[in-house]
């Protein structure tokens, strides 16, 4: 009863952002939990070393384009559908971030990360959204932020993105619902991640997470996955339209 809770076996998993960090440890557990696993990301050298990766825990195959580029996104969608005849999981975990004051931010800045961190994720919803429904079942799965319910100096459109990202899952969970697609948000708080290496050199940043957060630590990749695989899985049949926050407890705290 408790592997069929969390068994994968025979679902194809399109997974963005997926040759390193988060996207990269989501692949390694969807593939053992015996889904097949297509890793997304915009160079096929470093997709192929992650697939080297992944494939020594199950099946993986690889879908090599910008999520920025949409008109890319949905002909791979597409593609994914017409090879495997399905897509049933979406993890929209490919971000950005471009840190600097409000006062100095470009409007370029500004569209930059939101076509990234927002309009992809929209857009390849909506194009996995239309296959899911017509067949019955679905699993959509964005990545947040602690950002989607918090703000923070410096990040304005990081933090527009996030919290766009959690509306989008909400209204997403209230259309699809009744067609069999749940969709759900995860909500990391500070991961020792590549995108958050900039923030690891300050030394009294890395020491205000710290001692903000509970458990008096940053998180590591691999300790997100298991939150993507609860939502992939037949454990999570009745979750629909969430915010999972795996923070260490720091959006609990004063």
């Amino acid at each position: 009863m408790l592997k069929q809770m969390f068994d994968l076996t025979g679902r194809v998993a399109l997974i963005t952002g997926a040759s390193r960090g988060f996207g990269l440890e989501f692949a390694k557990l969807f593939a053992e939990a015996g889904a097949l696993v297509i890793l997304n990301g915009r160079h096929m050298e470093t997709l192929q070393t992650a697939a080297d990766v992944v494939r020594r825990h199950g099946m993986v195959d690889v879908a090599a384009f910008d999520v920025a580029d949409i008109p890319a996104g949905i002909a791979a969608i597409e593609a994914i559908e017409k090879a495997h005849g399905t897509l049933d999981i979406l993890v929209n975990n490919a971000g950005m971030n471009i840190r600097k004051p409000l006062t100095e931010y470009q409007l370029e800045d500004w569209r930059q990360v939101l076509e990234v961190d927002l309009t992809a994720a929209f857009a390849l919803a909506q194009a996995a959204g239309r296959g899911m429904a017509k067949r019955g079942y679905g699993r959509i799965i964005n990545i947040g932020s602690v950002m989607s319910v918090w703000g923070r100096a410096g990040i304005p459109a990081y933090s527009a993105a996030k919290h766009g990202i959690l509306g989008l899952t909400k209204s997403m969970a209230a259309e699809l619902g009744a067609k069999g697609v749940t969709c759900n948000a995860i909500a990391p708080g500070y991961f020792e991640t590549e995108l958050n290496a900039e923030l690891m050199k300050n030394a009294d940043f890395v020491k205000y997470v710290t001692d903000r957060t509970p458990l008096r630590r940053w998180g590591k990749p691999e300790e997100l996955a298991g939150a993507a695989l609860f939502l992939a899985s037949p454990a999570a049949s009745y979750v629909n339209g969430h915010l999972l926050t795996v923070d260490g407890g720091m959006t609990t705290t004063m």
